[in-house]
């Protein structure tokens, strides 16, 4: 029988492993917050900075937008060090919460991950255990691929209601309101004024964006590793560029979303002139894609304004002088 030391040694690397990771997640999301910062008031259509004339990548003259380095220097400018990370607090209890529950729901529900077996390859004595692991690995493909939608449902599920209070609370510096000053003080405001079903705006499109992106990606890159590609560094490469594809695929949802979260509030960024009211997302969808503004932020080191660049006059052509009466 082991001894309550021995068995303390056999949970501690468990459990370092777990508060490492959470101290990595919890490093990477305080440093980027700025950038995230930069890139909700993109999404929602603030732009601070006046445009500037100049060319893009292929020489064009146009508009050019500040990046995000430059809007984040701007906020900085404005509310200080601390102030770039406004809604850090509602994010990262959301991100725990969705990262600590979604995994004991999919247990729960006996969806246990899957471990990939080990290909055997293919022989020419043993046609029979080739096939056998194929349908293993497409087996294993439908189990994980079930597991991974109940996880990132309950995800979503879980961690809307921080996300609607932090990307409230980032949204205040359209306004420079301090509605959503606090944590607490942000689920007073949103039951008295929305109710229950404010803590879910902008829930459906957040959630197409999400089940999308993991059902292309994880598709594609299976199919690839199937029939294309056999070496295993290849297939993460692949895997990687599926995700980045996928995401810029449903990255006008992610827009739509968090103009929804915002839109009809008793903030300025929610409201004329800031921001028109819509119906519901698809609305939302729909006038922003006809606006040409539904990828908003997308681009977050090479930005250029919607607006078309006005021509100057040549000297060819002189206004006639407007005459007035005195």
């Amino acid at each position: 029988m082991p001894t309550m030391m021995e068995r303390a040694d056999s949970e501690d690397p468990f459990e370092v492993s777990e508060f490492v990771r959470f101290g990595l997640r919890f490093g990477v999301t305080t440093a980027l917050h700025p950038f995230e910062y930069a890139k909700v008031l993109m999404q929602i259509g603030f732009e601070p900075i006046p445009a500037v004339p100049g060319r893009t990548l292929f020489g064009k003259p146009t508009l050019v937008l500040p990046n995000v380095f430059q809007y984040a220097a701007h906020i900085k400018h404005v509310d200080g060090f601390y102030g770039c990370f406004r809604g850090l607090s509602a994010k990262i209890i959301g991100n725990w919460l969705s990262a600590h529950y979604s995994e004991k729901i999919a247990d729960n529900l006996g969806l246990e991950e899957v471990k990939p077996p080990v290909s055997k390859g293919k022989s020419k004595n043993d046609e029979s255990s080739a096939e056998q692991n194929d349908q293993d690995v497409d087996e294993n493909f439908k189990k994980q691929l079930k597991r991974n939608l109940v996880v990132h449902t309950a995800g979503v599920v879980i961690s809307q209601p921080f996300h609607v209070i932090s990307i409230r609370m980032m949204a205040q510096f359209v306004g420079r309101e301090k509605i959503y000053s606090g944590l607490w003080q942000s689920i007073r405001e949103i039951w008295s004024q929305d109710g229950l079903f404010g803590f879910f705006a902008g829930f459906v499109p957040r959630l197409l964006c999400d089940i999308g992106c993991l059902i292309i990606s994880s598709s594609a890159t299976y199919l690839v590793s199937k029939y294309l590609i056999r070496e295993q560094e290849g297939r993460v490469y692949f895997a990687t560029l599926s995700q980045f594809f996928a995401s810029s695929m449903f990255y006008p949802y992610h827009v739509v979303s968090t103009c929804m979260i915002v839109n009809g509030t008793r903030l300025k960024a929610g409201n004329l002139p800031n921001m028109e009211p819509y119906l519901n997302w698809r609305d939302c969808y729909g006038k922003l894609k006809a606006a040409g503004n539904h990828k908003r932020g997308s681009s977050l080191f090479f930005r250029y304004s919607s607006r078309p660049l006005k021509s100057t006059l040549s000297g060819a052509y002189v206004p006639y002088p407007e005459l007035k009466k005195y």
